[in-house]
C-alpha cells in the first residue's frame, strides 16, 4: 500500500507529508476497527455463556422450589392423616374390650383416613408426573374448612376449641386462607403427637386491612412428653409458608408449660 501511494519525488513537502499522515491514519484506523470487532465478538460470546449459566441456574432454582413446595404439601397433608390412623389404631390396640360400636367407628375412621391419605398422595404424584403447579386439578382448603378440620380432630379424641372472629371470612384471599388452614392442620398434628390428651384452642381473628391472626395453643401435657423423631421440620415448613404469603410465624412454649403457634398473615 505504501509502494502504491508513496509520494512522487517532485511533489512539494506538504503534499508528501499529507499523504504519509493519511496513510498512517488509515492503517491505524483499520487496526482499531479490527480490534474492536474482535472485542465485540468476545464480549458477545461471554454474554451468551453468562446467559446460559443464568438460565440453567434459574431452571434449577425453579425445580428446587417446586420440589420443596410439593414436599411441604405432602408433609402437611399426610402427617395429619397418618396421625389420625395412629390414634385410632392405638385405641383399638389398647382397648380390646371396647364395644362393637366403638370398634366399628374406629375402623371406619381408619378406613376413611387411609383412603384420604392415598387420594392425597395420588394427587401429589399426579402433579409430579404432569409437571403442573401444586394447585392444579384439585380443590384446595380455605379458611372455611377449619370447621371440618376441628371436627375431624375431635372425632380422633382431641379436645379442640375453635374461636373464630373474622369479619367477611368469605373475602379472605385463597392463598391466605389455604396457608392458615395448613398452619392449623400442622399445629393440631403436632399437638396430637407431642402433647396427647391436652386441650387445644384454635383462635382466628382479623379483618381486611388489619390482617389475619391464627393462634393454636395447647395446655401443658401431663406426664412425660413423648419424643417423636424428626421433630421441628414441620415448624420450619410452616415458617416458610407464612413468609411466602408475606406474613410471619412465631412458636414456642407458653408460661403455663404448653405450646403456642401464632401466625400473622396479610389481608388487603
Amino acid at each position: 500500500l505504501f509502494y502504491w501511494m508513496r509520494p512522487e519525488p517532485g511533489l512539494p513537502y506538504l503534499a508528501s507529508l499529507f499523504i504519509s499522515v493519511l496513510l498512517g491514519v488509515t492503517v491505524i484506523g483499520w487496526g482499531l476497527l479490527v480490534r474492536s470487532k474482535r472485542r465485540l465478538l468476545l464480549s458477545l460470546r461471554d454474554r451468551a455463556r453468562h446467559a446460559e449459566a443464568e438460565a440453567r441456574l434459574r431452571a434449577e432454582q425453579a425445580q428446587r422450589l417446586a420440589r420443596e413446595a410439593i414436599a411441604r404439601e405432602m408433609h402437611d397433608v399426610l402427617a395429619h392423616r397418618l396421625t389420625l390412623l395412629s390414634v385410632h389404631a392405638g385405641a383399638l390396640e389398647f382397648r380390646p374390650d371396647a364395644s362393637r360400636e366403638d370398634v366399628a367407628r374406629a375402623a371406619g375412621v381408619i378406613r376413611e383416613s387411609a383412603h384420604d391419605a392415598l387420594q392425597d398422595l395420588r394427587e401429589i404424584i399426579g402433579v409430579l408426573r404432569a409437571g403442573e403447579s401444586e394447585d392444579a386439578g384439585r380443590p384446595q382448603p380455605t379458611l372455611a374448612a377449619l370447621d371440618g378440620l376441628v371436627a375431624e380432630s375431635r372425632e380422633a379424641g382431641m379436645k379442640v376449641v375453635l374461636a373464630a372472629r373474622v369479619a367477611d371470612a368469605a373475602e379472605v384471599p385463597a392463598s391466605v386462607g389455604r396457608t392458615a388452614y395448613r398452619i392449623a392442620q400442622e399445629a393440631l398434628t403436632n399437638a396430637r403427637k407431642h402433647a396427647p390428651g391436652t386441650e387445644v384452642t384454635v383462635s382466628v381473628s382479623g379483618a381486611r386491612g388489619d390482617g389475619l391472626v391464627l393462634t393454636v395453643r395447647n395446655t401443658a401435657p401431663e406426664g412425660e412428653v413423648p419424643h417423636v423423631p424428626g421433630s421441628g421440620q414441620g415448624l420450619i415448613g410452616l415458617t416458610e409458608r407464612a413468609s411466602l404469603t408475606g406474613g410471619t410465624l412465631d412458636h414456642g412454649p407458653t408460661s403455663e408449660g404448653g405450646f403456642e403457634v401464632r401466625a400473622r398473615l396479610p389481608w388487603g
